[in-house]
């Protein structure tokens, strides 16, 4: 599944752009779409559940399985999050049911799944993200440009902007002047890293003091720690100690926050899905533990948790699209 220049489709930001004014209104809060059907208990559900896959949504899939285990108390659920990466050798190997990745899975995992399997993996949108450039409460700074974002966190630089070292630099004065700018970022194994190494620095490769993290909370951890630091995750992890900066696409553009509204109508640049992938083939049916579990997430229930975890639930057309596949 090759990454398009934003990983939701016109067709989808359409979608939950014309939902936003019908179901959440403009300055509403982001609230559940009301025409997604509340989770229905089934009989022959039980076993063991494996989750293997993205760290940004440990969280999530932490409240998914505590939801699911009130409606199947005796399913035991493990999850394991080391990045998205992880996800489809996880599924080639039998290691796991759930593959969630932040970002789609690239062309030579979903090859490498079809050659064992001979199909692609199933692939389901859960949520949105608007996946953050986080700074430390205490900045500043009104807004970056992603010229400006891949001048800082990258050495190749193909925004073709001079290379940032300090937040003089961008326009900071007083103490901040002089001040080295502190970059955090996630390992190469992370969804999160790749996405925002595509989206915002056009591949080109980090520079290398940037402090590599094993996790999303602990970039935020980080920069909320270090006043002079910058880094990104996704923004279910923003925390009283960070601010996430206003970006601003292209030149002349203007800066654009990461809410709901703007990720829904593709104004904010580093809008994504949040997937979950699993090995469905096209002729048999879905085990009934899996096929629950990924019903639950495409439900009420499921969409509320995703609100509570701080990213944006989807509207109820897509839901209905991806309840199809897993049936």
């Amino acid at each position: 599944m090759k990454t398009t220049r934003r990983e939701i489709s016109t067709l989808a930001l359409v979608a939950c752009a014309a939902l936003v004014g019908i179901a959440w209104g403009q300055a509403a809060p982001v609230k559940v779409d009301g025409d997604i059907p509340t989770y229905k208990t089934v009989g022959g559900v039980s076993g063991n559940l494996s989750s293997v896959g993205s760290d940004t949504m440990n969280n999530l899939m932490t409240l998914w399985a505590e939801n699911f285990k009130k409606f199947y108390p005796n399913v035991n659920i493990q999850i394991e999050g080391k990045g998205s990466g992880t996800a489809i050798p996880a599924l080639i190997a039998g290691a796991a049911q759930i593959g969630p990745m932040s970002r789609p899975p690239k062309d030579t995992e979903s090859d490498a799944f079809e050659k064992k399997f001979g199909y692609k993996p199933l692939v389901i949108r859960t949520s949105v993200d608007a996946l953050a450039i986080f700074v430390n409460k205490d900045n500043p700074i009104k807004s970056l440009s992603l010229a400006q974002a891949d001048a800082i966190f990258s050495k190749s630089r193909r925004r073709n902007n001079t290379e940032i070292h300090t937040w003089g630099q961008l326009g900071l004065t007083g103490e901040w002047a002089e001040k080295p700018i502190s970059i955090y970022g996630r390992n190469s194994a992370s969804g999160t890293y790749g996405f925002f190494k595509e989206h915002t620095l056009k591949n080109g490769d980090f520079k290398d003091e940037v402090k590599e993290q094993p996790g999303s909370a602990a970039v935020v951890q980080a920069v909320g720690q270090d006043q002079f630091a910058i880094g990104y995750s996704g923004i279910g992890y923003s925390t009283s100690g960070v601010r996430a900066v206003p970006l601003v696409e292209s030149t002349g553009g203007d800066a654009v926050e990461a809410t709901a509204e703007n990720a829904y109508s593709g104004a904010y640049p580093l809008a994504r899905f949040l997937y979950v992938v699993v090995n469905k083939a096209p002729s048999k049916s879905m085990d009934p533990l899996t096929r629950e579990f990924l019903k639950l997430i495409l439900s009420k229930e499921g969409q509320e948790v995703v609100v509570k975890d701080g990213y944006f639930p989807i509207p109820a057309p897509l839901v209905s699209e991806d309840h199809k596949k897993v049936e």
